[in-house]
C-alpha cells in the first residue's frame, strides 16, 4: 500500500480493534460493577464509540467536509476522555482513597483543575478544526492559527497554575502531584511540538503528499495533546476523590 492507503486501512483495523475492546468492556463493568453511575459511564462509552465509526464513515463517504471531520476528532477526544475516566475510577488506587485532606487557599484546586480539563477541550476542539481546514499544499486559515496559539497560551497559563497550585498546596501527596508534575512535563513538550508541526508544514508546501517528518511530527503533537487531556482529566478525578471542603468553604456554600 502506498500513499495514504496504508494510513487509511490501519486506522480502521484500529478503529474496529478499539470498538470491540469497548463492547467487551461495557459487558464486564454492566456485569461486575455495582455502581450505577460507573455502568452508566460504560454505556455512554459505547454509544460514543459506536458514533464515532458512524461518523468516520460520514467523512469519508461526503469526501472530508470540515464539520463532520472537526466533529470526528472532536468525539475521539470525548471518547478518550471517558475512557480514561473508567479507568482511573475502578482503579485500586480509587477504591483505597478517601475525602480525607483539606482544601486549601481561597480558591479550591478541584475547580482549578476543572477549568484546566475545559480549556484543554476547547484548544482540542480548535486544533481538530484547523488540521482539517487545509490540505498539506495549502496555507492554515489565519484566524484558526491565531484562535490555536490563544488556545495554547490559554492552556499554558490555566494548566500552570493548576498543576503548581497542587504541588505548593499538597507537596506530600503523590496521588495528586505525580499527574501533575507529568501534566508540567507533557504541556512543555506539547509547546514544542506545535513548534515543529508548524515549522515542517511551512517548509513543505508543494510537495505530492505529506512528507514523513511532517506526519510523523502532527501525529506526535496530536498523541500529545491527548496525554496532556488525559493527564488532566485523572488530575482533576483524583482531586475530587481525595480533597474535601473545609468547613469555611462548606458555610460559604450554604448561602
Amino acid at each position: 500500500m502506498v500513499g495514504n492507503l496504508f494510513w487509511e486501512h490501519g486506522h480502521r483495523m484500529v478503529a474496529t480493534t478499539v470498538g470491540l475492546l469497548t463492547i467487551v468492556l461495557t459487558i464486564y463493568l454492566l456485569r461486575k460493577e455495582k455502581r450505577r453511575w460507573v455502568r452508566r459511564l460504560a454505556v455512554f462509552a459505547l454509544f460514543a464509540v459506536i458514533a464515532q465509526g458512524l461518523l468516520g464513515g460520514l467523512t469519508v463517504k461526503l469526501m472530508l467536509p470540515l464539520a463532520v471531520s472537526a466533529a470526528h476528532a472532536t468525539l475521539a477526544q470525548l471518547f478518550f476522555c471517558t475512557t480514561v475516566s473508567l479507568a482511573v475510577i475502578t482503579s485500586p488506587s480509587w477504591e483505597r482513597r478517601l475525602a480525607t485532606i483539606d482544601e486549601q487557599g481561597i480558591v479550591p484546586a478541584r475547580y482549578l483543575c476543572l477549568a484546566a480539563v475545559a480549556t484543554v477541550f476547547l484548544q482540542l476542539i480548535i486544533g481538530a478544526t484547523l488540521r482539517h481546514s487545509a490540505t498539506w499544499d495549502q496555507p492554515l486559515p489565519p484566524e484558526l492559527l491565531l484562535a490555536h496559539v490563544g488556545g495554547a497560551l490559554a492552556v499554558t497559563l490555566m494548566l500552570a497554575i493548576t498543576a503548581v497550585t497542587i504541588l505548593r498546596r499538597h507537596p506530600d501527596q503523590i496521588f495528586l502531584t505525580r499527574p501533575a508534575a507529568i501534566a508540567l512535563a507533557l504541556l512543555g513538550i506539547q509547546l514544542l511540538l506545535g513548534l515543529a508541526a508548524y515549522v515542517t508544514r511551512q517548509a513543505s508546501p508543494y510537495d505530492p503528499q505529506p512528507l514523513n517528518p511532517m506526519v510523523a511530527i502532527t501525529v506526535a503533537h496530536v498523541a500529545c495533546g491527548a496525554l496532556v487531556f488525559a493527564t488532566t482529566i485523572t488530575l482533576t478525578l483524583r482531586s475530587f476523590k481525595c480533597l474535601r471542603s473545609t468547613a469555611a468553604f462548606e458555610f460559604a456554600g450554604g448561602f
